[in-house]
């Protein structure tokens, strides 16, 4: 059996610098697929914690 052949895991392990020249052109969408996911639930969350922050802010301030 090739290691082509060995089936993949779903979750896919990113690690920045990393070389990815071996990488095939599916590879490499399945990561850009992933690291745009990633982002998208960074800014969603800083999103969250920043309508924290504001309320936080606006309610102390009121007092």
């Amino acid at each position: 059996m090739f290691d082509d052949e060995l089936p993949r895991s779903k979750r896919l392990t990113i690690t920045p610098g990393e070389d990815v020249s071996s990488l095939s052109v599916a590879d490499l969408q399945e990561r850009i697929a992933a690291l745009k996911s990633e982002i998208a639930r960074a800014e969603a969350m800083i999103d969250h914690k920043q309508d924290k922050l504001g309320a936080a802010e606006a309610f102390f301030k009121k007092a």
